[in-house]
């Protein structure tokens, strides 16, 4: 019990905005759970309720770990509201949680979309503290350029 009396939560985050080659009407879909699937190599949702819907608020689903010896990431969709283009997700495991925010506007040149995407992420734990360094660390390596690429290349078929 010692050991939890002197755990230390900790909070972090970092966004990035990428800009990608489509209007808004046509980018903000993308960023739902199941049209996610269209662009994102290897996302692979385990839709848990609704099943009818390619999004919705208080949608749940799972998907597999990214390692680190967690079991499956457990998500809801904290937050969707279509018509301001703005979708947040929480994902928790037993030793932390993050939220995932995704806000979408049109771009500065024309028929183009500018996505501001934030990973904030907290420690349950100690072993959660020390993952989520490491995750923030890779998910932020090319500041999301990764998918700016992916969702571009899908666009561009």
């Amino acid at each position: 019990m010692a050991a939890e009396l002197n755990f230390n939560a900790k909070r972090i985050a970092r966004t990035s905005v990428i800009r990608l080659n489509a209007p808004l009407n046509a980018v903000f879909p993308l960023f739902g759970p199941v049209r996610e699937m269209e662009w994102a190599h290897g996302w692979q949702p385990e839709i848990l309720y609704p099943i009818d819907q390619p999004a919705a608020e208080h949608m749940v689903f799972k998907t597999r770990s990214h390692g680190h010896g967690e079991p499956d990431y457990t998500w809801t969709v904290s937050h969707y509201a279509p018509e301001q283009s703005f979708i947040e997700y929480t994902v928790f495991t037993p030793e932390r949680l993050w939220t995932i925010t995704i806000r979408c506007r049109a771009g500065a040149a024309a028929q183009t979309t500018e996505a501001e995407i934030t990973y904030t992420y907290t420690g349950l734990t100690e072993r959660g503290n020390a993952i989520n360094e490491r995750a923030l660390h890779v998910m932020y390596a090319r500041e999301l350029q990764d998918w700016e690429e992916e969702i571009n290349e899908y666009l561009g078929r």
